[in-house]
């Protein structure tokens, strides 16, 4: 009786262990979509907005030094031999899909003409900091759906953010986050959940508005937490402006750098130049 225990006990495990191994759920629908894509391999969009037109986000990359830690550094090797160059920092403002102050309800009005000029391979989407005062999540989702189901007609590859948390507005960006990760679920494309991922590292203090860093206020993204000192914005604090743990528990832009930079690796090697 005890080898049956052990021998289902070990089949378990191996089962598990198959399923760790398997790849995400996102892979065979990204490659059907792909498939319909008549573009230039190695493009990639960026829509959203202040926070994706800032070169605060994934342009430092281009000149990241050698001795990245060595899960980034893996991650970043076929990105840099996949990416275009004019990807990592010339892609930006309204005609390319980011600007300050947009919304979801931008994103669908326009994405039409972002896909028919630039015709990505690829798109990271992030909208929401701006729309949490301006709609409800209902309203919020169905445009983000429009969107995401726009780049997936044009073979373009979504790659859905969840916005980070916001001052005042904690509970509705939840809610929007929440939004995103169903719609991500259902449409059976990659999530960076960003707001997940500042929300455990920095549990109680990843506001930069908070009394204990008023030293920084004047100097609004030199604090050292993951959301800047107005409350909406990532950080940017020049202390830990590098890709060390220290740095990803303190510096919100380099953290969704790097949670971009993982999602963005993995849809290259597993749906872009997977054969």
């Amino acid at each position: 009786m005890r080898s049956l225990f052990l021998a289902a006990i070990a089949s378990l495990a191996v089962a598990a262990h198959a399923r760790a191994d398997d790849p995400p759920g996102w892979v065979t629908p990204m490659k059907e979509a792909r498939g319909k894509f008549t573009g230039k391999p190695g493009t990639l969009a960026l829509f959203g907005d202040s926070i994706t037109l800032s070169k605060a986000f994934w342009a430092p990359l281009a000149f990241a030094p050698k001795d990245l830690p060595p899960d980034i550094a893996k991650a970043l090797e076929p990105v840099k031999k996949h990416l275009l160059d004019e990807c990592w920092s010339k892609w930006r403002g309204p005609e390319y899909g980011n600007d300050s102050g947009q919304t979801a309800q931008w994103a669908e009005k326009n994405v039409g003409a972002w896909l028919k000029k630039l015709n990505p391979e690829c798109a990271v989407i992030m909208f929401g900091t701006n729309d949490l005062t301006r709609t409800d999540a209902e309203t919020y989702a169905k445009q983000m759906r429009a969107v995401t189901e726009k780049c997936l007609s044009n073979g373009t590859v979504p790659v859905l953010t969840t916005v980070p948390p916001r001052a005042g507005q904690e509970k509705k960006a939840e809610a929007f986050a929440e939004a995103v990760r169903k719609l991500a679920a259902a449409l059976r494309v990659p999530l960076i959940d960003y707001q997940a991922e500042v929300l455990k590292r920095r549990p109680d203090d990843w506001n930069g508005a908070l009394p204990k860093f008023k030293e920084h206020a004047k100097d609004v993204y030199n604090v050292p937490t993951l959301i800047a000192a107005d409350g909406v914005h990532p950080s940017f604090p020049a202390k830990h402006a590098d890709y060390s743990a220290d740095a990803l528990n303190s510096n919100g832009y380099q953290l969704r750098t790097v949670l971009t930079l993982r999602a963005y690796s993995d849809v290259v090697r597993l749906v872009l130049t997977a054969k």
